[in-house]
């Protein structure tokens, strides 16, 4: 059997002609004459509704309506094997689907719209809605007041000049809203061209050149400026500040942002406008000093303060001076390059810092900030800043000209390593590894320092940049050293390739150390052992006794069992009187 009817709804585009629509159902599988049949009947007026049913995606019929609002519609759909039916009770008046707009049409100054269209919705009255896009591709809508029967238009304003905007307009029962009919086809109108708005943001960059100064100007257009025309050029008027001489100008065409001029030493007010077809906009100037002769030296005694980056920028902090109505940091994007794409931002007098960023900052490359405050469009330069996006090794490492080799130390000296723009980041110092070739290093005073491979160096660390001279001590002699001397800035180092090899000499002073300490003494224990005898009579020869004496061997010099030689029987060389109490007795 069929199934019952879904999304029946009945609707009309013109009071004159109402439809209804349904979905179909699911399939029966029945075909022919035994296919399903929609019949449509009118329960008021009893009568079949006299319409031809067509069926697609949606089925639909349609009839005109006369003069009946009300209508009690019943659809039936059956088949051989069963029969749905579905009601609709409906005002024609309620369920109104207009007919789209058409035949758009536009009236329009610099800011506003007046946009026309008819429709064929006779005797109907409309509330329409227009959507407009805007160039920045998002949607708005506006309602429209009046609600005329064949011809409406609506007024959008708060436009911008010389722009481009695409419009489509729908419409719905003003009394008994239904729905909204169909968009109708969207109309492209640009409004017409005004005098440019907002004011260019302008600088220059100055340089001394033989009677005079070469000025290079640069500009770049507001956040609030529009140009408001089909093209633009750009009128660069420069005169003295002093006397009332005759201005001079140029025209720039809208394809530059910059221009040179020359001026002599005199103060100077320049002004540079933007000129499209209807007028200027409002002059943007600034004030060249007179020139003195010290600017360059001025410059020069500035110290420049090195700065850290981080992810997002380089971080830029001044001093603040209440002097000043704004501040300026310009900078260049290529500074390796010439033209360098010169950058410059303006901040308010309460700013005293600022994170500058750019798409064409990279790693590795010094960028130099200038910071001027500006009173009365005269700037002045207050401080100087350089720094890096991020700091990386140096490109190669300082070359060692001279090695002095003693027994205990080696001191090394390198070239004049330069500290300049050239490195990928600032240099910090040097760091200096030593290592006996044949072991692990373990030196005092160094740190160590472990290389992929697992061998372990000797560290110093020298903090100074301008230092060209390091000495390595406590090294062994007769010994055969590796060593490398590294630059190393906020990035570190790049890694240790090559070594240097030295050889300590071999410490003669050891050697007469070890002689005087073993060999001598050793010789003088060999001697005495061979001249045992000799030696013991010299150094501790034997006390003669009396009664050993041969001399005193004859009876008549014994006295008892002592040996006694008279005095009267020899004459001595040396007489010798003893008065210790043992003599005494004896």
């Amino acid at each position: 059997p069929p199934d019952t009817p879904s999304d029946f709804s009945c609707q009309t585009r013109n009071m004159t002609a109402a439809t209804c629509t349904w979905s179909r159902g699911g399939d029966t599988y029945l075909y022919g004459r035994h296919s399903s049949k929609y019949t449509l009947s009118e329960e008021f007026s009893q009568n079949s509704v006299p319409c031809t049913v067509s069926c697609s995606e949606q089925c639909s019929c349609s009839w005109d309506i006369g003069q009946q609002r009300i209508y009690n519609i019943t659809l039936t759909v059956e088949n051989p094997l069963g029969r749905k039916t579905a009601t609709e009770v409906f005002d024609v008046t309620h369920r109104i689907y207009p007919l789209p707009p058409f035949q758009l049409w536009e009236e329009c100054t610099d800011t506003e719209i007046k946009l026309h269209w008819n429709h064929q919705n006779k005797g109907i009255e409309l509330f329409c809605q227009t959507e407009v896009l805007q160039p920045n591709g998002k949607a708005e809508l506006y309602n429209s007041s009046d609600t005329q029967l064949h011809h409406t238009s609506i007024t959008l304003g708060g436009l911008q000049p010389y722009t481009e905007y695409t419009a489509r307009v729908r419409c719905g029962a003003a009394k008994h809203f239904w729905r909204w009919s169909e968009w109708s086809k969207a109309q492209t109108i640009r409004t017409k061209e005004a005098t440019p708005s907002g004011k260019l943001d302008i600088w220059r960059e100055i340089t001394p050149v033989l009677r005079g100064r070469n000025v290079t100007l640069f500009w770049k257009q507001e956040p609030g400026f529009r140009v408001n025309g089909r093209s633009i050029s750009y009128e660069v008027t420069w005169e003295k500040v002093v006397d009332s001489s005759k201005p001079e100008c140029i025209s720039v065409s809208s394809a530059y942002n910059t221009t040179r001029i020359f001026i002599d030493n005199h103060p100077y007010r320049i002004s540079i406008m933007a000129k499209n077809n209807v007028n200027y906009s409002l002059p943007s100037t600034l004030i060249i000093p007179g020139a003195t002769g010290t600017e360059k030296l001025n410059s020069s005694e500035l110290k420049e303060e090195q700065v850290n980056g981080t992810e997002n920028g380089i971080l830029i902090s001044w001093e603040p001076r209440h002097t000043y109505d704004s501040y300026i940091i310009d900078w260049c994007n290529f500074p390796k390059l010439q033209p360098c794409d010169l950058q410059w931002k303006r901040f308010g007098p309460n700013t005293s810092s600022a994170l500058i960023n750019s798409a064409a900052f990279v790693p590795g490359v010094r960028y130099n900030f200038h910071i001027y405050g500006s009173a009365a469009n005269r700037a002045s330069l207050l401080e100087k800043k350089t720094g890096y996006l991020k700091e990386l090794p140096p490109q190669f490492d300082p070359k060692v000209k001279k090695v002095d080799l003693s027994y205990h130390a080696v001191t090394l000296s390198w070239d004049l390593y330069p500290t300049n723009e050239i490195h990928p980041g600032f240099i910090r110092g040097y760091h200096i590894y030593v290592s006996p070739v044949q072991e692990d290093c373990n030196l005092k005073g160094s740190k160590k320092h472990v290389l992929p491979g697992g061998a372990v160096l000797c560290k110093y660390t020298v903090e100074n940049p301008e230092e060209k001279r390091y000495t390595v001590k406590h090294l062994m002699p007769n010994t055969k050293y590796k060593l490398a001397v590294k630059a190393y800035t906020g990035g570190g180092e790049i890694p240790i390739f090559n070594f240097r090899y030295i050889d300590t000499p071999f410490d003669s002073d050891m050697l007469y150390l070890l002689l005087l300490l073993v060999i001598v003494p050793s010789l003088m224990a060999a001697m005495c052992l061979w001249k045992m005898k000799w030696v013991k009579e010299c150094c501790c020869p034997v006390i003669p006794s009396p009664n050993k004496s041969k001399v005193l061997s004859f009876k008549e010099f014994k006295i008892g069992s002592e040996k006694v030689l008279k005095l009267n029987d020899c004459i001595p060389d040396t007489l010798a009187v003893d008065n210790k109490a043992e003599t005494h007795k004896l």
